[in-house]
């Protein structure tokens, strides 16, 4: 889809450069997590939303606009039923962006309230005062940092900070700082990495959503970009032929292991019922800690692995003293580098 796009209500959206040429991976990174674009205010309340953090990178969500609401809907397309066969991740995802999408209406001077109606989460705006908040700007330069921290501790005023932001209705969050216990959850997410690398549907999914390549990155648009997690870019022809002899279990669990001893800290998320409701309620939580961390300096990485083997996780559950309470994310946090960016289909292609 490109040109002018009519989005409900009489709203006209106008692609900047939808008709260019394809763009270089800076010129994609740029187009994707550059500052608000004036005069076209809607168009970008969709595109601040679309930086939200979302399982494999799959981007599943649709967005219908009309001038007093965004409504964000799933796309069904882009879920990854091996390692999400109830759609909980999908739904989490849905509520990063909605996260995203208040936070940046804000700066636009509008009031959001997002609200669950069906499958679906319908954002209302109305008028109100513009106020670029910390976590406004952090929206652009937040990521998912899959690399070795620096080791350093996180200070108390910052964890005050990290654990108001994860407050949500129906969301609990857990702060883990202490080495054994980090230890422990480390050992959950090498037997949920073990349990996943040996599952080849989960495999072959995982290897559908990988982007070797800058140019493979931007003909996609979505996906897993090698170099955003910290491995070298290759050809995809080349890379595939690799990657059995160099993404290996014992190689990715010390690599988990090296990850997780160099953190300050690991943040679980859970919630009081196990519904998409919910679910949407701690996917607001994990971007607000996420655009809170950002803020203070820090970095972080999900390593949902014992929330994600069905196996695993009431063994996990029960560790965290959680009762019947399904945990449902799982990040680790510290001090650590910036790494290349993952990019996102531009909003005309997310518009339905």
């Amino acid at each position: 889809m490109s040109g002018a796009l009519a989005a409900g209500a009489g709203v006209v959206l106008d692609p900047v450069n939808a008709d260019a040429a394809s763009p270089t991976y800076e010129e994609a990174v740029e187009r994707t997590w550059g500052p608000i674009r004036t005069g076209r205010e809607r168009f970008e309340l969709v595109r601040f939303a679309t930086l939200a953090a979302n399982s494999h990178n799959t981007q599943p969500w649709t967005f219908s606009v009309a001038e007093d609401r965004i409504t964000i809907r799933p796309d069904f397309a882009r879920r990854c039923p091996a390692v999400d066969p109830d759609n909980h991740h999908l739904f989490v995802s849905l509520g990063c962006a909605a996260e995203n999408l208040v936070h940046a209406a804000e700066a636009m001077g509008l009031r959001a309230e997002p609200d669950f109606a069906g499958d679906s989460i319908v954002v209302r705006l109305a008028g109100g005062t513009a106020k670029r908040s910390p976590l406004f700007s952090a929206i652009t330069e937040r990521q998912c940092t899959r690399a070795n921290y620096d080791g350093k501790p996180v200070d108390n005023e910052a964890l005050r900070l990290l654990e108001r932001a994860c407050v949500e209705p129906g969301v609990s969050a857990i702060a883990l700082t202490d080495c054994a216990r980090m230890k422990v959850v480390g050992d959950y997410v090498e037997q949920g990495n073990s349990a996943q690398m040996r599952d080849k549907a989960f495999m072959t999914e995982l290897t559908d959503w990988l982007r070797f390549s800058k140019a493979d990155a931007v003909a996609h648009m979505d996906g897993l970009f090698s170099a955003a997690s910290g491995n070298p870019v290759l050809p995809a022809w080349l890379a595939r032929a690799l990657l059995r002899f160099v993404f290996t279990e014992s190689g990715e669990n010390k690599k988990y292991r090296e990850q997780i001893a160099s953190s300050a800290g690991i943040l679980v998320l859970s919630t009081d019922a196990n519904d998409r409701r919910n679910w949407i309620a701690a996917g607001r939580a994990c971007q607000r800690f996420a655009l809170q961390a950002t803020a203070l300096g820090l970095k972080y990485a999900f390593i949902n692995q014992p929330v994600e083997v069905p196996e695993l996780r009431p063994q996990f559950a029960a560790y965290l003293g959680l009762g019947v309470r399904r945990p449902d994310l799982v990040l680790r946090f510290g001090y650590g580098p910036s790494l290349p960016r993952s990019l996102r289909r531009p909003p005309e292609q997310v518009i339905a």
